[in-house]
């Protein structure tokens, strides 16, 4: 077995295939993981999504507004940051159920347990844009960068994060307006030093579920047209310019 923080997978229970899977990757490189039991957004009830969802700002501040099924996976990663910061070790890593791990992923996450968030809150195992501008870039350990991304990429299919970030972002969390994702990439406002580990360890995996996918939710409720296409450049833009100019200011 590997010598590496806690490992917590998020997977809502009626998805035993993803959890099977997620099952015989972690097995085969040593790694014990405990699972988080996933909140089903759809279950929610009007008041229950009331208490942590914050519509009003979401409608100025977020690209859409948030389906039930991003609501529970914001609290799902709470829930999973929650048992970081409650454990007795110095962080913890976080998957959801539909990646694919690269035979690199224990040596990674090895390394990082050993790093120790020295200069990172947050280290992402998972980009989609790998060759992005780069703001730091240090060797983590033989074959692998850890760098400081100019954007942080969207995706939280598996991070590490140290306990006192976890309790940080317990703490600033509720009431939330952005999927849980996308609120990473505001890093001047969670306050979080995020990095990320090149190659990525992990890819997207398997996206097939028993109770549906974001994606497929987000875009059987799109609607809005011109205003809604507006709304989300607006958001883009607002966001570029606070990105640029967080990142002149040498903010990491």
């Amino acid at each position: 077995m590997y010598d590496v923080w806690p490992i917590h997978v998020i997977n809502l229970a009626d998805n035993t295939a993803r959890m099977d899977n997620v099952r015989r990757q972690l097995d085969a490189q040593g790694l014990a993981f405990e699972r988080v039991d996933a909140v089903n957004g759809w279950k929610l009830t009007p008041d229950e999504i009331a208490n942590v969802y914050d519509a009003q700002a979401n409608k100025i501040h977020a690209r859409h507004d948030l389906v039930p099924a991003e609501i529970g996976c914001y609290l799902s990663h709470i829930n999973a940051w929650r048992a970081i910061a409650e454990s007795s070790a110095d962080g913890g890593f976080i998957f959801e159920d539909d990646f694919k791990a690269d035979a690199s992923l224990a040596k990674v996450m090895q390394a990082l347990s050993t790093d120790g968030g020295t200069d990172w809150d947050m280290v992402k195992l998972f980009t989609f844009d790998p060759d992005a501008r780069k703001v730091e870039d240090r060797m983590l350990t033989e074959g692998i960068r850890l760098v400081v991304p100019f954007r942080v990429p969207t995706c939280l299919i598996g991070y590490g994060l140290t306990k006192k970030a976890a309790r940080h972002l317990v703490d600033r969390a509720v009431p939330f307006f952005r999927p849980v994702d996308e609120d990473q990439k505001y890093f001047w406002e969670t306050g979080l030093r995020v990095a990320l580990t090149l190659p990525a360890p992990i890819k997207v995996g398997d996206q097939q579920a028993v109770t549906g996918t974001i994606g497929n939710a987000r875009r059987d409720a799109a609607k809005g047209g011109i205003a809604r296409l507006w709304r989300g450049l607006r958001t883009q833009i607002r966001y570029q310019i606070a990105l640029r100019w967080h990142r002149a200011r040498g903010t990491k």
